[in-house]
């Protein structure tokens, strides 16, 4: 390679690196100084202790293992079917998962509450049980993109057809072709999905605050409104919870291609 090509690729990174880390060294020093003079973790501990803190958290994880679920319930069954029988539908299918990077999560939101409130046809939004099947849902679309991706790149290094066909011939039906067959060999696609899915949920505001449910990320706002180093020790733990996400999606990954290649 050529020398200065090489010290042109290692300033680049050298600057990439200090843009990303001296703002959140930053972040992360103001989040210890919540006692005058010296470093400590009251911040900290005053967000953990937090009843509302531990219930907000708690219905964020929850809502996002429903999402979770209903993700693969909707993305595994359909990629399969459009890789094995109808590949002329991908690039629309690609196109509609999509749509919520364009489309605003307001304007889902907005379109929810029109078509399900109290005096449509199908008031989800009249009850606490409706409305957070209405949360999930809008969590689902959210995450579409990255879920289907996902699944989709992970259907791309097996012969499903080969697979299929293998499993019929023994008498398998659909239902034992997907659930014992094609999601074990994309598992490791559909948990790098899900812990993107999982960074989403935990962090998404518009959503929740607008459907007025008590998640996460409203507490958040709230937070950082009235508190002064509370919202940065929330930061703080928001940011390590998205990155603790694609450690554990590289560790599988990794795991992964180390079984494959001991086999």
């Amino acid at each position: 390679m050529n020398p200065i090509a090489r010290l042109f690729g290692w300033a680049a990174l050298v600057f990439g690196l200090l843009y990303f880390f001296i703002p959140l060294t930053g972040l992360v020093e103001f989040s210890l100084k919540a006692r005058r003079g010296v470093y400590s973790l009251d911040a900290y501990a005053k967000v953990i202790g937090d009843p509302e803190f531990q219930a907000t958290f708690g219905y964020s994880v929850l809502m996002a293992l429903v999402t979770i679920v209903i993700g693969v319930l909707i993305v595994v069954p359909t990629a399969f079917w459009v890789r094995l029988k109808m590949p002329w539908a991908r690039p629309y299918v690609e196109f509609i998962t999509l749509l919520p990077l364009v489309i605003p999560a307001i304007v889902i939101v907005f379109g929810y509450i029109r078509l399900y409130n109290t005096s449509s046809w199908l008031p989800m939004t009249g009850s606490v049980m409706g409305t957070n099947i209405l949360l999930a849902f809008g969590y689902t679309v959210l995450a579409l993109p990255y879920m289907y991706r996902a699944v989709d790149t992970g259907l791309r290094t097996i012969d499903v057809a080969t697979l299929t066909e293998a499993a019929q011939s023994l008498g398998a039906g659909w239902g034992t072709i997907l659930g014992r067959i094609i999601l074990p060999n994309v598992l490791v696609a559909v948990l790098s999905g899900a812990f993107l899915t999982f960074a989403i949920v935990i962090g998404e505001f518009t959503l929740a605050a607008l459907l007025d449910r008590p998640a996460f990320g409203p507490y958040l706002q709230r937070i950082g409104a009235n508190k002064p180093y509370e919202p940065f020790a929330l930061a703080v733990i928001s940011f390590g919870i998205t990155w603790a996400c694609m450690g554990l999606i590289q560790l599988v990954t990794r795991f992964s291609k180390h079984t494959r290649a001991q086999n």
